[in-house]
């Protein structure tokens, strides 16, 4: 096979969508075959809450299997743009600190709800203001944010991340691509966002997603558009990470849960699909 048509992207997975327990977490994701974890949750305390000495033990966890950290996947931005603007700039400070103590630059962040009454219009200048001082956080630390295009936020639509990216224009800020929630707000992600996302995709999640209902689903099938997607990926020479987030055995705000098995089913479905296209999972 040419180099043309092939490409390795580096495994990773949202370790508590597989348990609580960070040393479950990194005993399945090795299983997988992923030698990298992302990180949302440890111990049922979301990130932004632990405390220092928890991050030590969870650094020590990893390190004893053998596990890097892919980023953190922080709540950040995930909260009513009505805050003040300092609220998300002190909570992101929190979450460098973790992510340095974890040895990963990529903290995975969100682009604001808005309140009952607004429209997306009244909200976007609030919304770049913010973007902004997050960027500027981020880049004084040497770190990159990575904005998700979760529903019901600001950048929801590729349009409007599009808007987020051009406007705040920081290198310490790229796009986290999930095709599910694309789908889950009415795009058909390859063929409605891709070309005009691909300059500042940096960070693959993986989800797909039944048009219909929203429902979350293993990769391929649902209406994601995944197989499209990846081979343009693999295409235009894409290595970066593939971060399996698969949400099948429940959702809420702040996060999702699959178990060892349904996530398992999720990595392999996963794997299958790379396979046949020619993208090696390291």
């Amino acid at each position: 096979m040419s180099n043309a048509n092939h490409a390795t992207w580096t495994l990773s997975g949202f370790g508590d969508e597989i348990d609580p327990d960070p040393a479950v977490q990194a005993a399945v994701m090795l299983a997988l075959g992923a030698g990298h974890i992302e990180v949302r949750s440890a111990w049922g305390t979301n990130v932004v809450e632990l405390e220092p000495v928890q991050v030590a033990r969870l650094k020590e966890i990893l390190d004893g299997a053998g596990l890097k950290v892919s980023a953190v996947a922080s709540p950040i931005g995930k909260v009513d743009v009505g805050l003040p603007a300092d609220h998300e700039v002190v909570r992101l400070r929190r979450i460098i600190s973790v992510a340095q103590a974890l040895d990963t630059r990529y903290i995975r962040i969100f682009s604001y709800f808005r309140g009952a009454q607004q429209t997306l219009e009244d909200i976007r200048d609030a919304v770049m203001e913010r973007m902004k001082l997050l960027a500027a956080e981020a880049e004084k630390a040497g770190m990159v944010l990575l904005h998700e295009n979760e529903k019901d936020i600001y950048g929801d639509t590729p349009e409007r991340v599009l808007d987020i990216m051009q406007t705040v224009d920081s290198p310490a800020l790229r796009a986290a691509w999930d095709n599910a929630n694309f789908v889950q707000v009415g795009v058909r992600p390859f063929t409605d966002a891709y070309a005009m996302l691909r300059p500042y995709l940096e960070y693959l999640q993986v989800k797909d997603a039944i048009a219909g209902s929203g429902e979350v689903v293993p990769t391929g099938q649902g209406d994601g558009e995944l197989e499209e997607t990846l081979a343009a990926l693999i295409a235009d020479g894409y290595a970066g990470f593939a971060s399996l987030e698969p949400h099948l055995a429940s959702a809420h705000e702040l996060g999702g849960f699959s178990g060892p098995g349904a996530f398992g089913e999720a990595a392999r479905a996963f794997r299958t699909m790379t396979d046949r296209l020619g993208a090696t999972l390291a």
